[in-house]
């Protein structure tokens, strides 16, 4: 199963959204839909019966998508880069996500690639669309683009998390030239792999009025304690940020820490099993398996 899942944070449009891209990509399927319960209403603050997560796959990428209410806003630090081989294909694909959204560079030939747009859909999710001619398969991969305070520091990131999981390592690495406002040395675009998943990163120092959030975290299905407790140590680093799971880690980017048997837990047909797991889950930080377990459970 894909280890790192993009998690999508929307206010509610998490299935119509979900629902747009497994209709407009390849492959595109809805794996799951779960809905809010009673349980933990005065900490999520969200309706009974409205859908909490919709679990998709688009061209071979699963993704989360999670109706959290107003708190965060998706922005274009964290964006969803779709490489195809087909002019048509890239056409249709921009054509479809630019459509009630924010284009931010428009789509055309560029230096670098034969047709390429970058544009925030409707529902703010952030994309980028490039008509690939070197041959690389298509696909999707996250695009993390380090700015403001952050700016400078994709190599860094690159690296370290590359050193937390298996089938890692950065794969290509363009960097500026000093030419411009980025100084010389910082990555311009480069490509790296996290547990055999594609990714991208960049820097840009030029001034943006946006930065890593929660809105868009990479969400880890571990196998057992030890390596959530491995993976909490390394990456967390603001503890006021840490709840149900989640953290920031040193670049501000947040993550979701979580065991596999959780989603067993929390699916659980018996409403009363389902609810305790919920209910334990709420009141930690750092996820405690077999807590959860012991919560749904009864004990």
């Amino acid at each position: 199963m894909q280890k790192i899942t993009p998690c999508l944070w929307f206010d509610s449009a998490a299935e119509a959204a979900a629902t747009l891209y497994t209709g407009l990509f390849p492959g595109g399927r809805i794996l799951h839909v779960q809905r809010y319960g009673p349980e933990g209403t005065e900490v999520h603050g969200q309706p009974e019966g409205k859908v909490m997560v919709a679990d998709f796959e688009i061209m071979g990428l699963r993704l989360t998508a999670l109706n959290g209410g107003p708190h965060f806003t998706l922005n274009p630090s964290i964006s969803l880069f779709v490489s195809v081989t087909e002019r048509a294909e890239a056409e249709r694909l921009w054509a479809a996500l630019s459509e009630g959204g924010k284009v931010l560079m428009p789509f055309q030939q560029w230096d670098w690639a034969p047709l390429y747009g970058w544009a925030n859909d409707r529902f703010g999710v952030s994309w980028q669309v490039m008509l690939d001619d070197t041959g690389a398969p298509p696909g999707i991969a996250p695009c993390l683009m380090f700015t403001g305070t952050q700016a400078g520091r994709a190599e860094e990131a690159m690296n370290r998390y590359a050193a937390l999981f298996e089938d890692s390592g950065i794969e290509a690495l363009h960097r500026y030239d000093g030419s411009g406002e980025d100084p010389e040395g910082t990555v311009m675009h480069a490509r790296f792999r996290l547990a055999g998943q594609d990714f991208v990163a960049m820097d840009s120092a030029i001034e943006h009025d946006f930065g890593f959030n929660e809105a868009v975290s990479l969400m880890v299905r571990c196998t057992g304690q030890a390596e959530i407790d491995r993976l909490w140590s390394a990456l967390s680093a603001l503890p006021e940020a840490e709840r149900c799971g989640w953290l920031k880690d040193r670049f501000g980017v947040s993550w979701q820490i979580v065991p596999a048997v959780m989603f067993d837990l929390l699916a659980d047909p018996d409403r009363e099993k389902s609810g305790r797991a919920m209910q334990a889950m709420l009141k930690m930080g750092k996820l405690d398996i077999a807590a959860l377990k012991a919560a749904h459970a009864g004990g």
